[in-house]
């Protein structure tokens, strides 16, 4: 009996869930298929199979799955940049753009490949995300200012026309825009569970209704065909589809970023703990992918999880995918009897819906945090957001993702390293620049370096060594020990340069002692037989021990804040054939 309560009880609430997300859902669909350069209608047939194609795939029980402003935007972007013969053949490249993405996503997933997207880092998106909020809005520039704007404009001549046609501007869609603006954003402030969008579809429609404003000049949506979709393969030719390869490997990759992270935000503050760890990446993918496809069988466009619906999904209380279920219901019946309530609605509030959709898009307090925390961040950050809005969308994030590794070599290639001395009472060892109170040992040069070791930085490592050697002292360095706490690994050619290193130390009367070297690093020193030249008694779990070892060769003393030490035996060395982990 119980159990039939709780389980009326999930189904009640992902009733009320699924049909406050439809609510917001319906006129956001209409508004981003607009954005996307397609009719309205195309936004809710992309709203009607996927979330019920997600709610069988998907993993997390709250993400809404729908049309979102960035997927619209760069289907916008994309085949706007291609010759179109017309608004039906537009459609249905959309169409087969959402299969291709669906298609990339699913062949991802199922290779396993869903860690692919950590190379789209933070500041990239930060940027893009920024800069794709710019080009969003203007983008509605025209339906709100009631002009007749080129798309493929780029940012800098769209501003410069809207200013040159400043005198063209058409008073009531602008007044009918700027309220809808305003009432969206104080609904949000002062009544955050009413429907905001559906309010302004709502008093929109009514008021050119009523008052004959369509007769005025107000654009509006019109006649919107009723019925479901029946399904049909957008076919295109093969040229054109490779050419939409790229583009759709952007849309599959930005969609599951959008998507996991909308996901993973509200499972975290689900009550049952467990909700975050069982969203799986990798199948996360496939459900997205077998959503896309659905979408373009069905004379939708590319879709994704939108964080303001699934948060939206998840306060109303979802609490099993049920309510996508529920979602894509209340769409098929609005597609089935609703869509003649759509006639007089305004072009200017779906374009206000779009705008206030986007605000929270530019990201600034990121671009704060990364300007204190590391500038170079930032540089990759502004960078992306100046490709983005210079250059495209598409090419942006290319950009940022090509930046953002380049800023990841040269930071590995110059990693950072230490000359470190011993605290005195104790036997750890810091950096002797941020601890005044370190205590070198005479003739002994104890030096960390924090990154692996490979073919770019090794020469680094070499270079901070020499010039110890070649440093004014008290007395001539005779040893050297390496702290390779943070040598995760080490390449082939490392390991080479290493070795030769250390045959010229050892010419010059300089012993080499290893500290704290991990167990895949000292397997590769094995296998490479580096450590069978150099003896275990060279490589040993602590620095301590190594400098123990190191100043038993050398046969210095500690200085007096260090003398209790003088004459300790030194302790055993690693065993390299039995510690390998």
């Amino acid at each position: 009996m119980a159990t039939s309560s709780s389980r009326a009880a999930v189904i009640r609430s992902d009733l009320i869930a699924g049909t406050t997300t439809a609510v917001m859902l319906i006129p956001q669909a209409m508004a981003y298929a607009l954005l996307a350069g397609l009719p309205p209608i195309a936004g809710l047939y992309a709203a009607l199979i996927p979330p019920a194609l997600y709610a069988i795939f998907g993993t997390s029980r709250h993400l809404a799955v729908g049309p979102v402003a960035m997927d619209s935007l760069l289907v916008a972007a994309t085949i706007g940049s291609i010759a179109v013969a017309g608004p039906e053949a537009y459609w249905v490249i959309a169409s087969a753009l959402a299969i291709l993405v669906g298609l990339m996503q699913l062949a991802l997933g199922l290779s396993k490949l869903g860690s692919l997207v950590n190379l789209i880092s933070r500041p990239v998106i930060a940027g893009f995300t920024s800069g794709a909020s710019i080009l969003i809005a203007l983008s509605q520039a025209g339906p709100l200012l009631g002009l007749q704007l080129d798309r493929s404009q780029p940012v800098y001549q769209k501003l410069i026309t809207i200013a040159q046609r400043a005198g063209d501007v058409h008073a009531l869609t602008l007044l009918i825009g700027a309220l809808a603006i305003a009432t969206l954003i104080l609904l949000k402030r002062l009544a955050p569970r009413v429907p905001r969008a559906l309010v302004v579809v709502i008093g929109g429609s009514l008021a050119v209704w009523g008052l004959g404003l369509h007769e005025l000049g107000v654009a509006i949506v019109g006649a919107v065909p009723a019925g479901l979709p029946t399904p049909r393969l957008p076919l295109i030719d093969l040229a054109l589809a490779l050419d939409l390869l790229s583009a759709a490997l952007v849309i599959a990759l930005l969609s599951f970023l959008e998507a996991i992270s909308s996901g993973l935000a509200t499972a975290r503050k689900d009550s049952d703990r467990s909700a975050a760890s069982t969203i799986d990446p990798n199948r996360e993918l496939i459900a997205l992918g077998v959503a896309n496809m659905g979408a373009g069988l069905f004379r939708g466009y590319p879709v994704a999880g939108g964080l303001s619906r699934t948060a939206v999904n998840f306060q109303a209380g979802a609490r099993s995918r049920l309510s996508g279920v529920i979602t894509a219901a209340l769409v098929g019946l609005t597609l089935l009897f609703l869509t003649p309530a759509f006639y007089f609605l305004p072009k200017p509030v779906l374009s206000a819906i779009i705008m206030v959709a986007v605000f929270s898009l530019f990201d600034w307090r990121t671009a704060v945090q990364l300007y204190r925390v590391e500038r170079r961040d930032l540089a990759v950050m502004l960078a992306t957001f100046a490709s983005t809005l210079v250059i495209g969308i598409t090419a942006g994030v290319a950009a940022g993702v090509a930046l953002s590794l380049a800023v990841f070599v040269r930071r590995a290639a110059a990693p950072h390293s230490a000359v470190l001395g011993r605290l005195p009472g104790t036997e750890a060892y810091r950096n002797v620049l941020r601890y005044e109170e370190a205590v070198e040992l005479p003739g002994v040069v104890i030096l960390r370096f924090d990154a692996p070791l490979f073919f770019a930085n090794v020469q680094k490592l070499q270079a901070r060594i020499d010039a110890r050697l070649g440093a004014p002292g008290d007395a001539p360095v005779q040893a050297v020990v390496f702290d390779a706490g943070g040598v995760a690994y080490l390449d082939a050619s490392a390991v080479a340069a290493l070795g030769e290193f250390i045959e010229s130390l050892r010419a010059r009367g300089v012993e080499f002692f290893f500290a704290r070297a991990p167990g895949p690093a000292r397997d590769v020193l094995c296998r490479d037989g580096l450590a069978a030249r150099l003896g275990e008694r060279r490589f040993f779990f602590t620095t301590h021990e190594a400098v123990e070892a190191a100043r038993a060769h050398v046969g210095v003393t500690w200085p007096k804040e260090l003398s209790d030490d003088h004459g300790r035996e030194p302790s055993l060395p690693i065993d390299l054939d039995g510690a390998a982990a």
